[in-house]
Parts: structure tokens; C-alpha cells; sequence
């Protein structure tokens, strides 16, 4: 009888920040600098994110490899991204669109939308050299796309509902608990010109609140099923958004 042979990890030849140096390398000769430079920051970026953030996608048998040797000292010491191969960064876009980039980076929309373009070019350039399937390039390309089309949408939308919000001039302190939902991140389920709906758990039951005014700005940007995370009170006897946090899209 065949014993079965148990292949455990172990580091990558080719590892992410190796392949990630030789997509720079090839997009500085075919760009202009300022473009370039574009490029730099989210790759930069994309290594944060894997090196802060990546491990916890990780197998068990994966992540005791990534433990052994991020806790290594002197010359074993290995980060993400040196220890990993190109697979991983795939594996990982959706986190760095849909959170890192809202939540850990102060950027405008014009760095969001790069992000956006970077990603879906990376991941084609990681297919075309034979790193990744044609299929898991697939999903880069269209989590890019989706990124560098509804990115600075909410990042504008984030500003004027933040703005709306310091305008509610609502005092918490003296909302009865009926008419206040705190900080929290809720799922948008419902748009019309400037009133929105969103999901709501009560006593483990699905709802929905609203409609919350918001300005009619906000809502030409947002998208059904977008998250937004804030706080809510009924103002007037109408609900609105009295502190704002951010908006995701992905």
C-alpha cells in the first residue's frame, strides 16, 4: 500500500517582491515619469498591504511557514512578499480595493482611481507572463476596473455626505434611543434621489431603515449594495446621517 506523501509549503522561487520589482522595471521603460511614479506608489502600497494584512488569508500549513520565518531573526527573517509567490497578490486585491485603500490611506480620488488601473494592469502583465492562470487574471482585471470606475465616486460621495453630516448640527446626547443607530457599518440597499435606504438587524431579523435624507449629490454616486459607516439619528422627523465615516464600494 502507497503511503501519501504530505507536501508542505516553503518559500517561493519567484516571490511576489521579486515579480512585483520586474512589472516596475518594464512599466519605466514604456512610461512617462509621472505616470510612473503613479505606479510606484500603489505597488508600494500593495506590498504594505500583503506584508501587513496578507497572513490572514493564509492555510494553516501556510501560516506556520510565515510564522517561523517572519519570527525568524538576522538573514532567516522573511516578510509576506519575500516569502510568497504571485499567486498571493490575486488572492489579496479584493481586501487591498475594497478596505485597505478607503480605510488606511489618506488619498484623493485620482490616487484611487490609479489604484483602481494599476491593479487591473498588473494582474493582465502577471497572466501574460505565465504567474497566474488566465482565470485568476480574470478576476484582478475586473476587481481593478470596478475599483478605478467606483473609487472616486465614493470618495466624492464620502466628502458630501461628511459635510452634510456637520451640517445635521444633531446633538446625540439628547436623541431618544428609538431615533439614534450608532456608528456602525450598514449595506445600502435602496437609492432614489436623495434619499437612501439601508439594511438593519433587529433581534436577528433583516429590515431595512429609511428613507434617509442625503443630498441629492450623494445619491447620483452611491451604489445599491455599497457599504457606508455612520452614525444615524431622525432629525426633524426625518432620518439622516449625523457622523460619516467612509464609503465602499467593492
Amino acid at each position: 500500500m502507497s503511503k501519501k506523501v504530505i507536501k508542505f509549503p516553503e518559500q517561493a522561487e519567484t516571490t511576489i517582491d521579486v515579480v512585483l520589482e520586474e512589472f516596475l522595471t518594464e512599466q519605466r521603460k514604456r512610461l512617462k515619469p509621472a505616470t510612473v511614479s503613479g505606479y510606484e506608489g500603489v505597488v508600494t502600497l500593495i506590498k504594505d498591504h500583503l506584508n501587513g494584512y496578507g497572513h490572514t488569508n493564509l492555510s494553516k500549513a501556510e501560516l506556520s511557514l510565515f510564522d517561523r520565518l517572519y519570527n525568524a531573526g538576522g538573514a532567516e527573517h522573511r516578510e509576506f512578499c519575500q516569502l510568497f509567490g504571485p499567486e498571493k497578490i490575486i488572492d489579496n486585491i479584493g481586501d487591498f480595493l475594497g478596505y485597505f485603500i478607503i480605510r488606511k490611506v489618506m488619498a484623493g480620488a485620482d490616487f484611487k482611481r490609479t489604484a483602481g488601473t494599476v491593479t487591473k494592469k498588473l494582474s493582465k502583465w502577471l497572466a501574460e507572463k505565465g504567474y497566474i492562470s488566465e482565470e485568476a487574471s480574470m478576476e484582478g482585471f475586473e476587481e481593478g476596473a470596478t475599483a478605478a470606475r467606483d473609487l472616486p465616486k465614493a470618495e466624492k460621495a464620502a466628502e458630501i455626505l461628511y459635510r452634510a453630516a456637520e451640517d445635521s448640527i444633531a446633538d446625540t446626547d439628547e436623541l431618544d434611543d428609538q431615533d439614534y443607530m450608532e456608528f456602525d457599518h450598514y449595506s445600502i440597499s435602496r437609492i432614489e434621489p436623495g434619499k437612501l435606504w439601508i439594511v438593519i438587524y433587529e433581534k436577528d431579523k433583516r429590515g431595512t431603515l429609511g428613507p434617509i435624507s442625503v443630498p441629492k449629490s450623494a445619491t447620483s454616486l452611491l451604489g445599491e449594495g455599497w457599504d457606508i459607516s455612520c452614525a444615524l439619528g431622525k432629525v426633524k422627523g426625518k432620518w439622516r446621517i449625523i457622523e460619516m465615516g467612509n464609503v465602499y464600494p467593492l
